[in-house]
């Protein structure tokens, strides 16, 4: 079984178009893609979840 693809938040915040400090906002609101913190410190977002996160931002608009 392969890994699920693992994305930086920089990846993230650039394919999205957005700031961290927007990001981190939609975050608190419960509105933005979960966060996975590996065991080194480091944020990643899994690629099923963004692209989750876009289909539901979809169906909103």
């Amino acid at each position: 079984m392969a890994r699920p693809q693992m994305l930086k938040l920089g990846e993230v915040l650039e394919e999205i178009d957005m700031s961290r400090a927007a990001f981190y906002r939609m975050r608190a609101r419960g509105q933005a893609p979960q966060l996975r913190k590996l065991p080194n410190g480091q944020i990643r977002v899994r690629r099923q979840d963004l692209d989750a996160w876009w289909e539901s931002c979809e169906k909103a608009a």
